[in-house]
């Protein structure tokens, strides 16, 4: 591992230069039958929220949360309070892990936000926004679990046409918003096996919170 010399360190902070902090950060599915669209990470300044509670989210959150679709969620590099984004390769199959390289290099963007959808869901999201990096040593981690929310745009009828993911093969985002337009925790889903005859899921798709854990650490 590269190590930087006491002498090399203090010639770089007179130099002006940005000292890079890097970081590895893993997300683990909890759930049993529920995939996840794949992870999206965001680095921000502590004035960013991703999203706020009991408010309605924004539109590349909305597409997110119906369909998985993060291109929008990835654009919020181009806000001056944020720093970079990353995604994930592709979906995150319950039970299993993907890990992140995140670099930290401008001083006033030390906070992430996580987001990504379960699919077998009409708007379910796990999420959490504004975790403080500066908190983390060198040489330290922690680790927490992260709740799923109803993102509040679409109803949850469990419908085939409505969800996207393999339970379903329906539609992903649609513009028009039918529930009641905040995000809060999800209720969870009920399921075909429960006695909602026109769902398309089962009671493996079933989900407590939380949804799924992050752990970081920090490497230098």
């Amino acid at each position: 591992m590269f190590r930087l010399s006491l002498v090399g360190l203090t010639a770089l902070i007179l130099a002006g230069c940005p000292l890079q902090k890097e970081y590895k950060v893993t997300v683990e599915n909890l759930t049993d039958a529920q995939p996840m669209s794949p992870v999206t990470l965001i680095t921000h300044k502590k004035q960013f929220t991703l999203f706020e509670t009991g408010q309605p989210v924004s539109v590349a959150l909305e597409k997110l949360a119906e369909g998985g679709d993060n291109s929008g969620v990835l654009a919020y590099e181009n806000n001056r309070k944020v720093g970079e984004t990353f995604s994930g390769e592709g979906a995150l199959p319950p039970g299993a892990s993907e890990e992140f390289t995140v670099y930290v290099t401008r001083k006033n963007t030390q906070y992430l936000s996580v987001a990504s959808m379960f699919v077998n869901t009409n708007d379910a999201i796990v999420a959490e926004t504004g975790i403080n990096l500066r908190k983390i040593k060198p040489g330290q981690s922690m680790s927490f679990n992260i709740p799923v929310w109803d993102a509040g745009t679409e109803a949850n009828d469990e419908a085939a046409s409505a969800i996207p993911g393999p339970a379903g093969g329906g539609e992903g985002f649609n513009a028009e918003r039918d529930d009641v337009n905040r995000i809060r925790i999800h209720p969870g889903v009920l399921s075909a096996d429960d006695g909602l005859s026109d769902s398309a899921l089962s009671y493996r798709h079933r989900f407590l919170n939380p949804g799924a854990k992050v752990t970081i650490t920090r490497v230098w």
